[in-house]
């Protein structure tokens, strides 16, 4: 029995959606947070509250400026990226120019990290300043068609602009661990002694407590929260780029084959971080690994991934052993 099949189009369409309201509720929640700590800490809605929302946006958009025009070579550099041509690496640039032209975005810097993991990325602010970097174990281990997917992917990351909209939520997340960590080191070191009998002698020290007790929970528990806002929204536009390098390729095949590889392979690859793990086609930490976060994950499963694109042909749903067979694993 097949399944119903469902188009790239309506899956494109329903993560954008999501990922828009994942973030409009982030950027409330950083308001919210922010006139919080600034009535408990003054008492006042105007010189207190809307002040210190204002400030806790303008921390945000320093650290996007920062991120935005340095970020892609911090990236890179850290990744021991290094830039190939059609000499070194002539298949791969001919791929890289074929999914170019279908996404309709100029052709990015094309590099290479020397590790036999097979794995790729995607950075930069835009298209016109949009880099890839692939391992070489991911030249060896991949066919024509499962390369196509793969790099149909990461274009995808560049044509929906998911980096510049990775770094707005990562700024956020940012905002909001220093909102928490200023509120917190503030109420340690007393900075509530001396008002708390002048705001009781004016009348207005009900409120005040109430907004230091709830500044105080949200501190210790808004980190969190953003942080798996942050990583919903990273496994969204990942979903998303599957749907797109369909879009591109007009071959789920050759994407699913890849997923399925790239994550059974038990190479370690060793450049990559828990800052940078959410940047790959495919997580880079794997399970086993020491430094492996076993509470949060920044892809989706592999099996769902699997499962969506397989959907787009309306096939029927396969379960964790039929995956290394999908593959030609088994």
């Amino acid at each position: 029995m097949t399944a119903p099949v469902q188009s790239f189009y309506s899956q494109i369409s329903a993560n954008r959606r999501r990922s828009l309201l994942l973030v409009l509720l982030l950027t409330a929640f950083l308001g919210f947070f922010g006139f919080v700590i600034g009535f408990a800490m003054s008492g006042g809605y105007w010189q207190g509250g809307l002040v210190a929302t204002g400030i806790a946006v303008i921390i945000a958009l320093l650290m996007t400026s920062v991120s935005y025009f340095a970020g892609d070579g911090i990236v890179l550099a850290a990744s021991g990226a290094r830039e190939v041509n059609d000499q070194v690496a002539p298949q791969l640039m001919n791929v890289v120019r074929e999914m170019s032209i279908a996404a309709n975005v100029p052709v990015p810097k094309v590099y290479a990290i020397n590790d036999t993991a097979p794995n790729a990325f995607a950075t930069g602010r835009d298209p016109r300043h949009a880099s890839l970097a692939v391992t070489t174990g991911l030249l060896e281990k991949l066919d024509r068609e499962e390369l196509q997917g793969v790099i149909g992917h990461e274009l995808s990351h560049v044509r929906n602009l998911d980096i510049r909209f990775a770094l707005l939520v990562a700024t956020l997340v940012g905002s909001i661990a220093l909102l928490a960590d200023f509120f917190l080191r503030f109420t340690f070191w007393g900075g509530f002694g001396g008002r708390g009998s002048r705001d009781r002698g004016s009348g207005g020290g009900g409120l005040v407590i109430i907004a230091i007790v709830v500044g105080l929970i949200l501190s210790i528990i808004a980190p969190l929260i953003a942080r798996l806002v942050q990583l919903a929204v990273s496994r969204q536009r990942e979903y998303l780029a599957d749907s797109s390098s369909v879009e591109l390729t007009r071959n789920p095949y050759g994407l699913e084959r890849a997923l399925v590889k790239i994550s059974s392979d038990r190479e370690v690859l060793e450049v990559a971080n828990r800052a940078t793990q959410h940047l790959y086609f495919v997580n880079p930490i794997k399970k086993f690994e020491a430094r492996a976060a076993g509470l949060t994950a920044t892809h989706p499963p592999i099996i769902d991934r699997v499962n969506r694109l397989r959907s787009l042909t309306g096939q029927a749903p396969v379960d964790q052993s039929g995956l290394q067979a999908l593959a030609g694993l088994d």
